[in-house]
């Protein structure tokens, strides 16, 4: 039996850190995890729970015009601040199921933030425990630029919690946050404005993923402005000014700052033990997920890893599995199935085109087309649908779709995309009539090799 106070000590209680302490304590680990805040993490509480919470209501003004096509009389007023009072509710309900949790998982929960003192010593507050292994799962936080007046804008998390819909909103970045705040702002009547650095948005995904969603996008009204580099954001009456670089202004309610996320590695003690940190600041692990000192490991954000939640809980439960559980394994971290809940979503899952060219030659499989339902209503939105596939092996290599239901539908394809099934074998599975999803089993021309 150890002498130490735990045999793993836990830092942060979002997705990552609840399912290893889980995991560990089930293999008969004497296990703790500290958090500052509630338990839940940025999933849960900052991220993908509350904005899909968001999405679903701002897209009901989709859904009600729909519906009177189809003979509804149907009308509706989004009451904002009704919305994001039951959004809290919610998120704080998760939270006290994730302390349930680890309450009946047998893991003790330590209120409090945590510092690494050595190796195998973490303090909380004036209290010190000893432990054999330290899990860091302390997540990501968003950056926010040094442009002046940047202390007038919202990061993500206060979009989240902000109780006036503003009359126009003015998005800075292109990833995946600031095209989602885009689409839920949008949707629910408000003006957008975004600003783009460079050119296009969804840098890293397919590029007729980013294109045929930058079209939606500009269709639906919302206004992108690339090249578009920000000098300030003064107070100008009711309204804030925004200033570009260019020399141009824009006159606003509101500015969203989704300009990407840092690692929360700061201040916890890290460097200081000799953990070894990269340029981003991200922890550097090896693919056990153990750092540079062999007693620290870490998952989720604070990793160079893809910043997902599922792969989080992946790592975190592998960790658990291999230091505890006498079953050593890892985890895929390459081509796994990601979504954007946009307005429509895209999902993807496997290698973008351009990557998989570089790896050899490839053949394309396009599609666009109307959804019944939409071309049912008059509308003129179209989903795209899209495989890439090895020319040589005929093994699906990436499959992407922009469109109602993507998230959904990719997931049932992704695990086709993971056992490597091929193109003669999508062809083989008999399609599901009427779907859109048959589409991906159905297209037999390639537009291109």
């Amino acid at each position: 039996m150890s002498k130490s106070d735990f045999d793993l000590f836990v830092l942060g209680a979002g997705s990552g850190g609840v399912a290893a302490s889980r995991r560990a304590s089930l293999h008969g680990a004497r296990v703790a995890i500290a958090e500052d805040r509630d338990p839940g993490g940025t999933c849960v509480l900052r991220g993908c729970v509350p904005k899909k919470l968001l999405v679903y209501a701002s897209s009901f003004a989709a859904d009600l015009e729909v519906a009177r096509a189809f003979g509804w009389d149907a009308s509706g007023k989004l009451d904002w601040p009704r919305m994001i009072a039951a959004k809290q509710a919610e998120v704080q309900r998760l939270s006290g199921v994730y302390t349930r949790l680890l309450h009946d998982g047998g893991v003790q929960l330590v209120h409090g933030r945590a510092v690494l003192v050595d190796p195998h010593t973490v303090r909380v507050d004036e209290r010190t425990y000893t432990t054999d292994r330290i899990l860091v799962a302390t997540g990501g936080r968003p950056w926010m630029p040094g442009v002046v007046g940047a202390e007038l804008c919202m990061s993500s998390d206060e979009a989240l919690d902000r109780t006036e819909l503003p009359r126009h909103a003015t998005i800075v970045g292109g990833g995946y946050i600031a095209v989602e705040f885009a689409g839920i702002y949008r949707a629910a009547g408000c003006d957008v404005t975004m600003l783009v650095r460079d050119r296009g948005i969804l840098r890293g995904f397919d590029d007729d993923v980013r294109t045929h969603l930058f079209e939606h996008m500009l269709a639906s009204g919302i206004e992108i402005r690339e090249h578009a580099e920000i000098e300030a954001v003064v107070n100008d009456g009711d309204l804030l000014q925004v200033r570009l670089a260019s020399g141009a202004a824009l006159a606003t309610d509101a500015v969203l700052f989704a300009t990407g996320r840092v690692p929360n590695t700061e201040g916890i003690g890290l460097a200081e033990i000799g953990v070894a940190l990269d340029d981003h600041g991200h922890i550097v692990v090896d693919e056990s997920s153990r750092s540079s000192v062999p007693s620290v490991f870490a998952i989720g954000d604070v990793t160079a890893r893809p910043q997902l939640t599922p792969m989080a809980i992946a790592d975190g439960r592998a960790f658990a599995d291999s230091e505890f559980g006498n079953r050593p394994r890892t985890t895929l971290h390459e081509g796994v199935a990601t979504a954007v809940f946009t307005q429509p979503p895209c999902a993807s899952c496997g290698l973008t085109e351009a990557a998989a060219r570089q790896r050899g030659p490839v053949k394309i499989f396009r599609t666009r087309f109307r959804p019944m339902k939409h071309a049912f209503a008059g509308k003129t939105g179209t989903t795209m649908m899209k495989l890439v596939v090895d020319a040589n092996t005929d093994r699906v290599l990436g499959v992407h779709i922009v469109g109602s239901d993507a998230p959904e539908i990719i997931q049932g394809f992704a695990v086709a995309v993971v056992c490597g099934a091929t193109k003669a074998q999508f062809d083989a599975t008999l399609a599901i009539h009427p779907t859109a999803a048959e589409e991906l089993v159905t297209m037999t021309k390639s537009v291109e090799s």
